[in-house]
């Protein structure tokens, strides 16, 4: 008899959740589940196995209303689906999960929820977290993606997760690097790399400040990859400072392993994390990585500065030194980009998302 599966994530967007939700989802789909799938993007349904219900609105209105109206279009729906539903689900929550807690508990369903990002970047209101605070101690199971993670996670909430690492398909990403593109990346030029959305959590006006302490002689290029709404603020800055023929912002990228794997350095910059996907990527196309020491996750990748650089959030002449320095010494770290590449397997695809299906399959 298969077991009842609902997958409640309200936001579909473009980002490390969403991969590790369609890589998650593709391998619980082909275990002895029966999988539902809540969410308010219908336009997002194509990428998931063909044996996933979809439960959510059933048309494109709702694609690009803001994540607090697509919160609460959910929130009606899982009630109403936990009342009206003869089946007993396992709500497994990627987003919202106070609000699946709550429906949850309120039907006696078990609730297992998975948090993304460090409490480093949780709202710094008293109401919420207190609020969250009391609401997470009912779940019966909260998973994070980083050990770093889960030890912040605990002494904020006093309750104790699972760690996962974030599951890694390098065959794909491979393959997908050799796609051709029509941007050409000039050999006479230090060509950077950035991945993210513009917002201020990535905080790349830090990437824009280091910029003009990089040595004229390296003939710095940054390529920014993703959109947000610090779009236009970056753009003002970029102007304002005169570094057009170094930094370009290129938008979305559905496929950014081209552009990266045609790159010196890919950076990351910022001021809180889960765990980056983006770097497990750049490692295996083994690009020199420097990112922020942010909480939670890089210095984990990074093996804590022995397969990549760290510099303090914020600090952007920090950031322009260590690639002044990578650029005058790049022999010496070859051994910092094998070692990365090396280490991968701890992210390993069926490992860890077997660990995922055990610990759902417990609460049925």
């Amino acid at each position: 008899m298969k077991k009842n599966l609902l997958i409640y994530i309200p936001s579909i967007e473009e980002g490390g959740v969403e991969k590790n939700l369609y890589i998650i989802s593709k391998y619980l789909s082909k275990k002895t589940l029966n999988i539902s799938l809540l969410t308010c993007n219908f336009n997002k349904t194509n990428l998931f196995d063909k044996s996933i219900k979809y439960i959510g609105p059933k048309n494109n209105f709702w694609n690009k209303k803001s994540r607090k109206v697509k919160n609460f279009i959910c929130l009606i729906i899982l009630f109403f689906n936990l009342l009206l539903s003869n089946k007993k689900y396992l709500v497994f929550a990627l987003q919202s999960s106070i609000t699946a807690i709550i429906v949850s508990k309120v039907f006696g369903n078990k609730v297992v929820t998975r948090s993304n990002s460090s409490p480093a970047g949780f709202n710094k209101n008293f109401f919420y977290i207190y609020f969250y605070s009391f609401f997470i101690k009912f779940a019966d199971e909260v998973i994070v993606n980083s050990f770093e993670f889960s030890k912040l996670f605990f002494k904020k909430f006093k309750k104790k997760p699972i760690t996962i690492y974030n599951p890694f398909l390098p065959n794909e990403i491979k393959k997908l690097s050799k796609v051709k593109i029509k941007r050409s990346f000039s050999q006479k030029k230090l060509n950077i790399i950035s991945v993210g959305r513009l917002t201020e959590q990535k905080n790349h006006i830090t990437q824009l400040k280091a910029i003009k302490y990089i040595k004229k002689k390296y003939n710095p290029c940054l390529t920014i990859i993703g959109k947000g709404y610090k779009e236009e603020y970056l753009q003002s800055y970029i102007k304002a400072n005169n570094i057009q023929k170094n930094v370009k912002l290129i938008g979305y990228k559905k496929n950014p392993f081209p552009y990266i794997i045609k790159s010196d350095i890919l950076i990351l910059s910022s001021k809180f994390e889960g765990l980056p996907n983006i770097l497990l990527e750049a490692q295996y196309l083994k690009k020199y990585i420097i990112s922020s020491n942010c909480s939670s996750g890089p210095k984990e990748i990074l093996l804590n500065g022995k397969a990549g650089d760290l510099f303090k959030s914020n600090d952007y002449k920090g950031l322009a030194y260590k690639i002044n320095y990578y650029c005058k010494n790049k022999n010496r770290f070859k051994k910092k980009i094998l070692l990365g590449y090396k280490n991968l397997h701890r992210f390993d695809y069926k490992k860890n998302c077997q660990k995922y299906y055990e610990i759902l399959n417990n609460f049925f």
